[in-house]
C-alpha cells in the first residue's frame, strides 16, 4: 500500500510530460525528486532510514519514464490510424 504514492506520482508525471512536450526534462527530474521524498515521508518510511529515498525516487522516475514512453506510442498509433 505505501508504494502506491510514488506509483501514481510517477504516472502524473509521465502523462504531464507526454502530453505537454515542451516540458523540459529537468522540471520532470526535480517533480520525480519531490514526489519520491514526498513518498518517503508520507509513508513513514524515513523514520526507519533516510535510504528509502534511494528507493522511492527512482520508482517514480522510472515509472514517469515508462508511462511518457506508453502514452506517446498510444498517440503515435492513434495519429497514424
Amino acid at each position: 500500500m505505501t508504494e502506491i504514492f510514488p506509483f501514481v506520482g510517477g504516472v502524473l508525471i509521465g502523462v504531464l510530460v507526454a502530453l505537454r512536450p515542451r516540458i523540459p526534462v529537468a522540471i520532470a527530474a526535480v517533480l520525480a525528486v519531490a514526489l519520491g521524498a514526498l513518498a518517503t515521508i508520507v509513508s513513514g518510511e524515513f523514520r526507519l532510514s533516510w535510504a528509502y529515498l534511494y528507493f522511492d525516487i527512482p520508482f517514480v522516475a522510472l515509472t514517469a519514464v515508462g508511462t511518457t514512453m506508453l502514452v506517446r506510442s498510444r498517440l503515435r498509433r492513434r495519429q497514424a490510424s
